[in-house]
């Protein structure tokens, strides 16, 4: 059974922590050059794949004693909260353009582009660091791909707009204080259990 408040927290810390990353850029560069429902077909299995990949990390953390999970979970949090917060600012990167625009080109492309550029990022570690604090893959895993999916399809349509109302540096900002409040319950929760 699906947990609406884990799938929320879960969607809401993995949307934060995305927006600013580089892979957000990169649905922009790939949304402005192809077409964008070609681009998220390739760029949301790629995320499927990682989120999958996560999950099961994460899952077998969960074998571990409590005191333990909570304690390594706290850690990878405020980890996290300290990687936001020194984290410099990113440009776009130079994507190639496909000769062939066919939707195999174009998906494959997005695809093979976020699968190499989010391999053990920070919202692949946290959704890991999630499954094992929860111990409900299936509501994890759904807040991540939702949060991940919502960032991409950000990204490819409107992230110009979004970007110009919203400073980057607030989005991170407060993903970092999201993730520094998980840090201290969890730790919390290691030295009182």
């Amino acid at each position: 059974m699906i947990s609406i408040t884990v799938t929320a927290l879960v969607f809401g810390v993995i949307f934060l922590a995305e927006l600013p990353d580089k892979t957000a850029l990169a649905g922009l560069v790939l949304g402005t050059r192809y077409r964008a429902s070609y681009v998220f077909a390739g760029v949301a299995a790629a995320f499927l794949l990682h989120v999958v990949l996560a999950v099961a990390a994460g899952s077998v953390l969960t074998l571990l004693p409590q005191q333990i999970v909570h304690a390594l979970t706290g850690v990878l949090f405020l980890g996290g909260a300290a990687m936001l917060l020194l984290k410099k600012d990113e440009t776009e990167e130079e994507v190639k353009k496909p000769a062939d625009q066919s939707f195999w080109r174009v998906a494959g492309t997005g695809f093979m582009l976020i699968l190499v550029a989010e391999f053990g990022d920070l919202t692949q570690i946290m959704t890991a660091n999630l499954a094992a604090r929860y111990d409900d893959p299936l509501s994890v895993g759904l807040g991540a791909v939702l949060g991940l999916w919502a960032v991409a399809g950000l990204g490819i349509v409107g992230g110009k707009a979004l970007m110009k109302r919203v400073p980057l540096r607030l989005i991170t900002q407060i993903a970092a204080l999201l993730m520094l409040a998980l840090g201290v319950w969890s730790l919390w929760e290691a030295v009182s259990g």
